[in-house]
């Protein structure tokens, strides 16, 4: 899920340095390139991904057959 913010964020922040502009008198492309680039070290850090306790494909009891 970070992954998909984080490209979202370096699309917009490719937009204003292609555009050279800034929002709000000091947010530039450069901003949101280390927006996303801190949401990229999120992502392999492991924070926003699913764990392996909400897979569900085990359900915690044995089947006899």
């Amino acid at each position: 899920m970070l992954a998909i913010v984080a490209a979202i964020v370096f699309g917009l922040g490719f937009l204003l340095d292609l555009l050279d502009t800034q929002i709000a008198g000091g947010i530039s492309g450069t901003t949101f390139m280390l927006l996303g680039l801190t949401l990229l070290a999120l992502h392999q850090a492991g924070i926003g991904t699913a764990s392996v306790k909400s897979y569900g494909g085990w359900r915690g009891g044995r089947t006899r057959r």
